[in-house]
């Protein structure tokens, strides 16, 4: 494990985090939801995430696990892996209450300038801060374990999940700058549950660093992957569909798996 190689996925990892910090920014800073814009970017996100999820990935993960266990073992440990990430994540996300899913769609109207302080809001707003947090140190493992073993597919994979960081800023927002009636609290707040892809970088360095074997980085790599395709089509398309702009979010679905299949083809 080179250690230029882990600086470098530890920095791909802050930046996709501290992306929320962009979703408080704009419900902040601006005054009306650009629906368009939210709903084509979660879906370019989930484009790129289940394109090079299911086709780089994937074959990536098997081809570790088969070379290191052979083709019938190492293939049934792929496939296993893989429903083993996506299990992981459904589980996360049934533990996070219903009222404070980060996944809700929110809009910056809803920061009305004539609303008034509530406190009642602050649990409403920690808790989606947790539950965001909770899902974002999946997603920083992930990104970690791509970056770390290949940095050119860590480009896309952190500029998806930073994407589909943004509207969970403004979730965060919305009901912290209703409870504290500080823009700037809330604002510091919303980025710093952020911090939880960073610090599941570094926990999975901490635990990886002495025996990252092909076995190890197969069985990430497949669960990875899953990981992605249930955000993917559990979170952000879902999301995006509730924007309103439903045909907008499948053309971001189709742009972002043609992005990352030129991407692809570029580096080989």
């Amino acid at each position: 494990m080179q250690e230029s190689n882990v600086w470098i996925a530890l920095g791909f990892t802050l930046l996709a985090g501290l992306s929320t910090g962009i979703g408080s920014g704009l419900a902040f800073f601006t005054r009306r939801t650009n629906t368009k814009f939210l709903s084509a970017s979660l879906g370019f996100s989930a484009g790129v995430m289940i394109y090079i999820s299911m086709i780089e990935i994937f074959f990536k993960a098997k081809g570790a696990l088969v070379g290191a266990l052979g083709v019938k073992p190492g293939s049934w440990a792929t496939v296993g892996a893989f429903f083993g990430g996506i299990f992981l994540i459904a589980l996360i996300d049934r533990l996070v209450p219903s009222r404070e899913n980060p996944h809700e769609a929110h809009r910056i109207e809803e920061m009305d300038s004539g609303a008034r302080r509530d406190p009642r809001l602050m649990r409403m707003g920690l808790l989606t801060a947790l539950a965001i947090a909770i899902h974002n140190f999946p997603e920083g493992l992930a990104t970690f374990t791509v970056a770390l073993r290949d940095p050119h597919l860590a480009i896309p994979v952190a500029f998806a999940i930073a994407l589909h960081n943004i509207p969970e800023g403004i979730a965060v927002s919305i009901p912290l700058y209703y409870a504290t009636g500080s823009r700037g609290k809330a604002f510091r707040l919303s980025f710093l549950s952020g911090l939880a892809e960073p610090a599941g970088a570094v926990a999975g360095y901490l635990i990886l660093m002495h025996f990252f074997t092909d076995v190890v980085f197969g069985i990430l790599f497949a669960a990875v992957a899953g990981i992605m395709v249930f955000i993917s089509l559990d979170e952000l398309l879902p999301t995006a569909r509730e924007y309103g702009e439903a045909h907008i979010a499948a053309y971001g679905l189709v742009a972002g798996m043609i992005v990352m299949a030129l991407s692809l083809l570029l580096i080989l």
